[in-house]
């Protein structure tokens, strides 16, 4: 039996660094993994693979795939729809006081945050605050000031994270797993 995975892809369709979907599906499609669709334009990618499959080997078949093809490096972060799922259910912004201001945040991790950050942890400007971590994802909430957006969440993790991160607004999460389900 098969799983159903997630890529998440970190800096596609920003930046001026453009692919289309159908690329994106047929991309992945050439590494044989089977029924590739992908989710809105933000590098949401779905396919099924063996529930075992070595994930770490995985992720660097893709990124070096996407580098060669597109021309540039593409951090991906794997899940599976139960990983997902999972950072959902767990209500990770509960008593969050939700106002137009306020955005929150999935940052999917390529590692886990260092050991000695203590969280929550605010960004210099407090327009970032990570509120709650697991292994695989950091939750963050994001302020505008002054009518001014909260700048990349994955910034306030600091210098001594050495690892990837790739953030999705939480209700986005919510409908990227409902779609991947749909598979």
């Amino acid at each position: 039996m098969t799983t159903i995975w997630i890529a998440f892809l970190r800096a596609v369709n920003v930046g001026g660094r453009v692919v289309k979907m159908e690329r994106l599906r047929e991309l992945f499609g050439e590494l044989g993994l089977a029924e590739v669709r992908s989710y809105i334009q933000s590098g949401n990618v779905f396919f099924r693979a063996e529930p075992d499959v070595d994930r770490a080997a995985l992720t660097r078949r893709i990124e070096q795939h996407l580098a060669a093809a597109l021309g540039y490096p593409v951090p991906v972060m794997l899940r599976t729809v139960d990983e997902v799922a999972a950072a959902v259910a767990g209500e990770p912004f509960a008593g969050v006081e939700i106002t137009p201001e306020v955005r929150l945040c999935v940052v999917f991790l390529s590692e886990p945050l260092p050991a000695d950050l203590v969280l929550p942890v605010r960004s210099s400007k407090g327009d970032l605050e990570v509120i709650a971590a697991t292994p695989g994802e950091a939750y963050v909430v994001a302020r505008h000031i002054a009518g001014r957006p909260a700048g990349n969440p994955a910034a306030v993790f600091g210098k001594a994270y050495a690892g990837q991160g790739t953030s999705r607004f939480f209700h986005t999460t919510e409908k990227i797993l409902a779609a991947a389900r749909k598979g």
